[in-house]
């Protein structure tokens, strides 16, 4: 039996059932309610409305349902049973009288079965009723639309019978008793289980070996691949309560998690920074699928790269995209292609590298039609709003800054790719080095080397010290320090790779790049050409425009793009940071760059829409004849974050450390010498303006600043610059109390070029990092400004004990902070012992907020007995972490000790009753807490009858939460009257 109750008690359970499964399965489970005539025809047509969400027709069914008592309830929950056993299932089970007085009754009461027989001849039966008069050929039309599947046109077929008097239903009865029984389901006929097999084998060849940067090796993706840190990320609700710090996932778990922005949609997404490992993390999962092992609720699987589709010129169909760009069937590419139309839920899409797709996204044109050719981009737009292939599901991967919130409208689920965990580096190293004692020596060096350490949390440089090994161990100055130092070291690994034997010992010498120069400004110009273009694979005629020849490729910097079995691949660098390292080699070392082209590239304020793509047009194409106007217009489309990531290794380059070594190789010293001044003068003028931007403070308060995403990479480049005079005479002026950098893709290595500006600031300041990639490895980066930050703030940065025991153990010697806010990260009781000796020690500290995290009874006693002899602390914040009752005695005693704490906040930590009272006790022998937050904590009546005792005799507290606890409606009324200072 199902009560209403019961029902009611499951709705959100229910719609997350009805929802799971695609359109077609919900369309099943209202067959059966109308065969079982639950439904009236009424509620049928209410629930069949076109465009609506499948959430908003499930929670309409479930409303009509619940007013149908308690037998609807039962018939529904049947008719999801028999729904997932008929997808199981091919056999029909109906029998009907084909000369029968109620046909369309008849039909209504067999629909299901009607329905499966109808499936595979829906074309041929349409053709049949319109010969006999029974259908018009505008009826046939608008059910053989192309947006229906051939379940929902038989459907529709039935629904038109059902309102038609003129025989249509009794000719259906008949009819399709005659038709033959579908002896297997679609998928599991030869063509295609032979397809399933050829696509599953296509797949495999593709993913199984790792396509490392430079293509010279041939690594087993299953022997070296290093898990990721994913996390889902959330919508930040800054008025609500803070969210628990997302866990991290495992690569099998992408479609299985149940927080949806959408779900209605399809599109699951997965940003991350430029070398994250988004590319790998996709060839993980295609591997995982063509051998078996998961994510085998897809029959299908496409990958497609999005810097591949825009070189689509001509306008292809569905189909065709499919079929002819990923796998080719042998045979019954009619059936198969139908196949994957009627069971979308059985296909999986993929598409890597969204931000290097030069068309933005856009919703204003709608194409529905699978059949129908339409350009590369309209496909694409389409398939990720669901207009084509509903159902189907869709993984799309970018750098955060090309996702819009447009396109984000049509997102299922975020995720995160923060990089490399400190375990995952070295485990990382120890899967490329197996010989004896070299991932050892390795890990040793990054440990004793921060700023290398710092830039190894993306696995592109740990591609470069796994790469670098030897140079790296044997090098006799010091380690790379900046993005720049580890480019060109992999620049001196290719070329002496490439150079005669007796040329190893001398490393990256002016006579090594001089003897390649022409080959490196080759590379250099198409790589400039591309970024302007939006062009990231070349065809033979683009890289014999750039001058390109076999012997440049041979470097290795060019390698293969994948491309269609058969066909020539064309080339890309090895990763588009490597596009960008050599369009700024090409510029330093160009005698002729534009003054206005610094100018633009090291201003924070541009789009990049047109300025800098200009100049880099004059600059490319200033010796050819071509159509300038029409070019322009394309390079107003140029990706800003690849310029911002030029801009950083042109001040590189031009840094005291590098510019001798390039100036040897140009055959005018003076004009690099002016190039560095002119990039000098230029950061330097951008970082003024965007503080002089600062509007002037709040009386009252301390004037705040907060940074966008342009201005961290200014900084950037201004770090790999690595001159400590010009970052003194940046922040020289800067009077800011406040600067926040939330949501700004702060990483380890921004955290070092931050480190590298702010320590030289003359007044202290308040740090905001909330909502970054900062880690462990980035709390290490910042340690050299601790000295001049007042507060710290690093709400949901992944960060575990070991980062904030080394933060802390700075901490004790910087007398400025007084602040420190932890919420969202992943610390547990293993750092209580660092936090409590801050509060011993530092009797100037001010707040410590680390709540939404794994702290327990243990970590709290140890706090409170740091607390016991504090006199500076206002405020502790543990919400959401799992003290009990325990943990809530110790902070009681503590509190009858603590003569500075005014808020405690201990909400979502299972204190119960029994907490309350302990607390409580607390109270009656404190005078300076002041606020006292309890809600959500499974407190009753009892509990709340303890503190207000307690408030009899404490006359300093003016605020005890309560809200979220067990109390009924009476009970909070009456404790509403007792004391006003019950907040509930």
């Amino acid at each position: 039996m199902c009560s209403r109750e019961d029902f009611q008690a499951q709705r959100s359970q229910l719609v997350a059932l009805l929802v799971s499964g695609s359109l077609e399965g919900f369309e099943c489970i209202l067959d059966w309610l109308l065969s079982w005539e639950v439904l009236s025809w009424e509620d049928y047509e209410g629930l069949r409305l076109l465009g609506q969400p499948l959430s908003h027709s499930a929670r309409c069914l479930l409303d009509i349902i619940w007013g149908k008592g308690a037998w609807g309830c039962e018939k529904l929950i049947a008719a999801i049973q028999e729904a997932q056993a008929s997808g199981h299932s091919s056999e029909v089970h109906a029998y009907w009288s084909a000369h029968s007085r109620q046909p369309a009754q008849d039909l209504q009461s067999h629909r299901p079965a009607v329905v499966r027989k109808l499936y595979s001849h829906v074309e041929d039966v349409l053709g049949l009723a319109q010969d006999r008069g029974f259908l018009s050929q505008y009826e046939c039309d608008e059910i053989r639309l192309p947006i229906f599947t051939s379940s929902q046109k038989a459907r529709r077929l039935l629904d038109l019978a059902t309102v038609k008097s003129n025989g249509l239903a009794a000719f259906l009865l008949e009819h399709v008793l005659e038709l033959p029984t579908p002896q297997s389901l679609p998928f599991e006929a030869a063509e295609c289980q032979k397809y399933i097999s050829k696509l599953r084998t296509t797949v495999s060849a593709q993913s199984r070996f790792l396509s490392t940067y430079d293509g010279a090796e041939n690594l087993c993706l299953e022997d070296v691949y290093t898990e990721n840190t994913l996390e889902i990320r959330t919508q930040v609700d800054m008025t609500g309560p803070p969210q628990k710090s997302p866990a991290t996932l495992g690569l099998e778990e992408l479609f299985s998690t149940h927080s949806y922005l959408n779900t209605d949609a399809d599109t699951v997404l997965v940003v991350g920074e430029a070398g994250s490992g988004k590319s790998t993390l996709l060839q993980r999962l295609h591997l995982l699928w063509a051998l078996g092992q998961e994510f085998q609720e897809f029959l299908f699987v496409f990958p497609f790269s999005c810097r591949q589709l825009q070189c689509m010129a001509k306008p292809v169909s569905l189909r065709t995209l499919l079929f002819e760009h990923c796998c080719w069937p042998d045979a019954g590419q009619q059936d198969i292609f139908q196949f994957l139309l009627d069971h979308p839920h059985r296909v999986l899409l993929t598409f890597d590298g969204f931000d290097e797709f030069k068309f933005r996204f856009t919703d204003q044109e709608r194409h529905c039609s699978p059949h129908d050719p339409a350009p590369v981009h309209t496909l694409l737009f389409n398939l990720l709003q669901g207009n084509l292939l509903k159902n189907a599901r869709k993984v799309l991967t970018s750098r955060p800054d090309a996702v819009s919130a447009l396109l984000r409208k049509f997102v299922r689920t975020e995720y995160q790719l923060r990089g490399f965990s400190e375990e995952a580096i070295q485990l990382y190293l120890r899967k490329h080095h197996r010989e004896s004692g070299v991932a050892d020596r390795l890990i040793h060096l990054l440990q004793s080397t921060s700023a290398l350490h710092g830039l190894c949390h993306l696995p592109v440089f740990s591609w470069m010290v796994s790469k670098c090994h030897q140079e790296l161990l044997m090098r006799k100055g010091g380690s790379p320090t900046t993005t720049t130092d580890m480019y060109l070291l992999i620049l001196q690994h290719f070329l002496l790779h490439a150079s005669p034997p007796d040329s190893a010992s001398h490393g990256l010498g002016p006579g090594l790049l001089r003897s390649r120069l022409p080959t490196l400004l080759h590379l250099g110009r198409l790589a400039l050409w591309g970024l302007a273009m939006c062009c990231y694979v070349f065809s033979a005629q683009q890289l014999q425009a750039a001058q390109v020849d076999s012997e440049d490729i041979s470097l290795g910097f060019l390698v293969r793009a994948q491309s269609v079995p058969g066909s020539v691949a064309p080339l890309e660098f090895l990763h588009i940071t490597f596009q960008c390292f050599f369009a700024a080699f090409y510029l330093v070392l160009s005698a002729n760059t534009p003054a206005a082209l610094l100018k633009h590239l090291f201003n924070c304020h541009q789009t990049g829409s047109s300025p800098p793509a200009r100049v880099l047009l004059r600059l490319c194409v200033q010796s050819s004849r071509h159509k300038e106007d029409s070019e322009l217009a394309l390079l107003r489309k140029a990706e800003p974050h690849n310029l911002h990531i030029t801009a950083a290794f042109l001040a590189g380059l031009l840094s005291q450390e590098h510019r001798a070594l390039l100036a040897q190789c140009q055959a005018s010293g003076k004009a690099l010498l002016r190039c560095h001044a002119y990039a000098r003068r230029c950061l330097a003028h951008s970082l003024r303006r965007h503080f002089h931007s600062i509007p002037p403070a709040v009386p009252g308060e301390a004037k705040s600043m907060h940074a966008m995403p342009g201005f961290v990479w200014l900084i950037r480049s201004l770090y790999e610059m690595q001159e400590e005079r010009l970052a003194r005479e940046a922040v020289r002026r800067l009077d800011i109390g406040h600067l926040k950098l939330t949501f700004c893709s702060v990483g380890p290595a921004e955290c070092a070029a931050l480190a590298f500006v702010l320590q030289h600031l003359q007044q202290p300041l308040a740090l905001q990092l909330d909502y970054n990639s900062v880690g462990d490895i980035g709390v290490e980066q910042l340690l050299p400004c601790l000295s001049v930050c007042k507060a710290l703030y690093l709400r949901d940065n992944n960060i575990s004990d070991q980062g904030i025991c080394k933060l802390i153990e700075h901490a004790l010697l910087c007398k400025q902070l007084q602040k420190l806010a932890l919420f969202n990260n992943k610390l547990t009781d293993g750092c209580a012992d660092s936090l409590a000796r801050l509060l011993a020690c530092k009797q100037n500290f001010l707040s410590l907020r680390i709540g939404n995290n794994y702290i327990t009874a243990t970590g709290a006693q140890v706090l409170a007995q740091g607390l016991k002899d504090n006199t500076s602390l206002q405020f502790l914040g543990l919400v959401g972490n799992n003290i009990g009752s325990v943990g809530a005695q110790a902070l009681a005693l503590m509190l009858e000790k603590n003569i500075a704490l005014e808020e405690l906040c201990l909400e979502e930590n299972h204190i119960g009753d029994g907490g309350a009272h302990l607390l409580a006790q607390g109270l009656k022998r404190n005078s300076s807490l002041r606020v006292l937050k309890l809600s959500n904590n499974g407190i009753t009546f009892l509990g709340a009858e303890a503190l207000l005792q307690a408030l009899q005799t404490n006359t300093t507290i003016l605020e005890i939460w309560l809200r979220g606890n067990t109390f009924s409606p009476e009970e909070m009324e009456i404790l509403r009257h007792r004391d006003s200072r019950l907040l509930l």
